[in-house]
């Protein structure tokens, strides 16, 4: 696996002499809270109880789930039931914020992506309000990309350069401009796959 990322981040650097970046910058990236490692990190602990608590108020009976000592994004989207709940209920900024610092994506990508004002995701975040069905299921799909995308890569940002650079087997379009639909999202999983699998167009 790590042969065919090398191989992959040698196809992205000549790629990128064809590719016109966007004004931000790699370096415009805040840094995540959290330090992706083989331990558990602050941010994994912190999605931890905010799932569960979250769960435990969801009413759905599922004790395996419930139970789970380390509740990552992927027992989270194995469990679509609760995926159903959370987008029709709406998850709070506290849990977005959680989400947004493990993605190598800006407040300004994230407006952007939602087709939301800074100044409304500044009032959601005052409020700790819970974000309207429209929105929490774009942020989750992002998480689900994210959450598959650093474990292909095994780091932030050669995701992030992976999201921003044409990809050829995605019609030359970048995954992070095809992360703005659900059908695009299922593109960007389905490419993303076929890298874990060792399957380069």
């Amino acid at each position: 696996m790590r042969t065919i990322v090398r191989k992959f981040e040698v196809m992205l650097k000549k790629e990128e002499s064809h590719y016109k970046p966007s004004k931000k910058t790699v370096s415009d990236v805040k840094e995540p809270a959290h330090v992706i490692s083989s331990g558990i990190s602050t941010e994994t602990i912190r999605l931890t109880d905010e799932f569960r608590g979250f769960f435990k108020n969801s009413g759905l009976e599922n004790q395996d789930f419930e139970q789970t000592e380390e509740l990552s994004l992927s027992d989270f989207f194995s469990n679509k039931l609760f995926l159903v709940y959370a987008i029709r209920k709406g998850i709070p900024y506290s849990l977005f914020e959680i989400i947004s610092d493990m993605t190598p994506l800006t407040m300004i990508d994230w407006a952007e992506y939602l087709n939301i004002s800074g100044k409304s995701l500044s009032r959601y975040r005052q409020q700790n309000a819970l974000f309207k069905p429209i929105y929490t299921e774009k942020i989750l799909e992002v998480a689900e990309v994210t959450n598959l995308g650093l474990e292909v890569f095994g780091d932030r940002e050669k995701f992030k350069l992976w999201l921003e650079t044409g990809n050829y087997a995605l019609g030359n379009q970048r995954p992070f401009d095809l992360l703005k639909d659900s059908y695009g999202k299922e593109m960007v999983l389905a490419e993303l796959t076929r890298i874990d699998h060792g399957i380069l167009v």
